[in-house]
């Protein structure tokens, strides 16, 4: 009994700890090492692993030394949302899927990413059927996913 206890406590506090860490990365880098605090400045700059910070058990690259530091004074203003997976797909069918860290929007001070590959650009439908419903929308839904 006591074995069976102390298993499911280990499994639980497994599967908190995976589900604080969820944040889409590809080859271990969050946003697929792109500069998280350059979307603030308007573009999509690839980070340099000489720039590397590790924020909830996923690494973020930076360009230089300061955007690393701004982003470590306050990692939750350049966190982009929905765990960075397609801001879109969370609201419209409430699925994770995978980014083009090159097609972002800022809107009010907060960072979605959006899936932009074969003739798809969910950023184009994200504003075309109404960003606001669609974020009402991803925000509930990101509650159950995350």
């Amino acid at each position: 009994m006591k074995k069976l206890f102390i298993l499911s406590i280990a499994l639980f506090s497994f599967a908190i700890s995976n589900a604080q860490h969820d944040f889409y990365s590809k080859n271990g880098a969050a946003v697929e090492g792109y500069d998280v605090t350059e979307y603030f400045n308007g573009k999509a700059v690839k980070g340099s692993k000489d720039f590397k910070t590790t924020y909830q058990g996923t690494d973020f690259y930076f360009k230089n030394t300061q955007n690393k530091q701004k982003f470590e004074t306050n990692p939750v203003a350049f966190l982009p949302e929905y765990g960075g997976y397609c801001a879109y797909a969370i609201g419209k069918k409430g699925e994770k899927v995978k980014v083009d860290p090159e097609t972002f929007s800022v809107e009010n001070g907060k960072v979605y990413l959006f899936y932009n590959a074969w003739g798809t650009n969910t950023l184009d439908l994200w504003n075309k059927e109404g960003a606001s419903a669609l974020k009402a929308k991803a925000d509930k839904n990101w509650e159950r996913l995350k």
